[in-house]
């Protein structure tokens, strides 16, 4: 049996652009299979032929299953939350940042590639715990410490009273899921799908800031 790569000469292998661009061809071959075949159903034989690349050449960049699909969560994360960072940056009010943001997080969570995520880890959760916890802390986990860090900022400048913004920010995005979500998720037909996202969305910023909102009598005896 051949010797596992040690770490430090698979840093090394990772320095140039060649191996940059193998491990992404690698991540796109995996991405293939987990959809096809979930986390257990995936091999990385299988994941090498889609690839295009030898195992010896997959295990160069990953040393199992595990390490592999952490990667392709992190880097399917990474790409799809870039979108929410700028919406907060535009110095818009806090209901068009949140109309905004809402629009942005419901078109993120029915994805096609967030929805294959989703579906494979809470089939596999049980057996691979890991599994979630990795997703979690490289997706939702970092989707809420943005718009948590967001909110406290609006608590600063006055124009939302909010206690935890973590768990402010939880709510926000449950809100973004009803509805549409939870029928894409199970493959469940959707009628008028357009006028059903503006609904959530409207809804969503509707609740959130009569929940957290300040209003202008406030604002006033604040002032």
């Amino acid at each position: 049996m051949s010797a596992t790569p040690s770490k430090p000469a698979m840093v090394t292998h990772l320095c140039t652009g060649e191996s940059e661009a193998k491990r992404e061809q690698i991540l796109t071959g995996a991405k293939a299979i987990f959809a096809a075949h979930g986390f257990e159903g995936a091999s990385m034989s299988a994941i090498a032929r889609e690839a295009g690349v030898s195992k010896g050449t997959l295990y160069n960049y990953f040393a199992n299953k595990c390490d592999l699909f952490a990667a392709f969560v992190e880097k399917n994360c990474r790409e799809k939350l870039q979108v929410l960072a700028p919406v907060q940056q535009l110095g818009l009010s806090p209901e068009k940042t949140l109309r905004a943001l809402a629009r942005e997080i419901v078109r993120l969570i029915i994805s096609p590639e967030s929805l294959m995520l989703y579906r494979i880890i809470v089939s596999e959760a049980p057996h691979f715990p890991h599994l979630a916890t990795t997703f979690w802390q490289s997706g939702p986990k970092r989707a809420l410490e943005t718009l948590s860090g967001w909110i406290e900022g609006q608590v600063a400048q006055g124009t939302l009273k909010v206690d935890d913004p973590i768990f402010a920010a939880e709510q926000f995005f449950s809100l973004c899921q009803t509805r549409i979500a939870h029928r894409k998720r199970f493959n469940m037909p959707l009628e008028n799908e357009a006028e059903e996202e503006e609904k959530v969305i409207s809804n969503a910023v509707r609740v959130f800031l009569a929940a957290y909102g300040v209003s202008s009598s406030e604002k006033t005896t604040t002032d």
